[in-house]
C-alpha cells in the first residue's frame, strides 16, 4: 500500500511540473532569440538569463529557440531584425511581440512578462 501511495505522489508531481510546459505548447507560444557571433549583449543575456530561462514560468509558456542572424532573417519576423539580441514572441509561428536589445535581466523579465500577459489575454478573449 505504501509503495502505491508513493508512486501516486510521484506521478502527480510529474504531471504538475509538466503542466506549465503543456499550457505554453497549447497556446503555441515560442520565444526566438535572434543573435550573432561576437554580440556582447547576447553574451550578457546568455550569462544572466539563459541558465534560468527554461526553469521559469515564462520559459515554460514560451520555450526558447535561437536563430543566428548570419543565417538570414527569421521568416516569422514582421519587420527586419537589425540589432542583436532581438527577442521575437511567436504565437502559432507568427510574431506577436518583440524586444529589441538587452539592457539587464529585470528589464527583460518585465517586458517579456507584459507581452505574455497581453497575448495570453488576447488568446483567452478569442477562444
Amino acid at each position: 500500500m505504501r509503495a502505491r501511495t508513493l508512486a501516486f505522489i510521484v506521478a502527480a508531481l510529474a504531471l504538475w511540473l509538466a503542466a506549465p510546459a503543456r499550457a505554453g505548447e497549447a497556446a503555441g507560444f515560442e520565444l526566438v532569440m535572434v543573435e550573432r557571433a561576437g554580440c556582447a549583449w547576447c553574451q550578457r543575456w546568455n550569462a544572466e538569463v539563459a541558465p534560468l530561462y527554461g526553469k521559469t514560468p515564462e520559459g515554460a509558456q514560451a520555450p526558447l529557440r535561437r536563430h543566428d542572424l548570419a543565417a538570414g532573417q527569421p521568416t516569422a519576423a514582421k519587420a527586419p531584425v537589425r540589432y542583436t539580441p532581438t527577442f521575437l514572441l511567436l504565437r502559432d509561428g507568427r510574431e506577436v511581440g518583440r524586444i529589441n536589445g538587452y539592457l539587464d535581466d529585470s528589464t527583460f523579465w518585465g517586458l517579456l512578462g507584459a507581452m505574455l500577459k497581453r497575448e495570453a489575454g488576447a488568446s483567452a478573449a478569442q477562444g
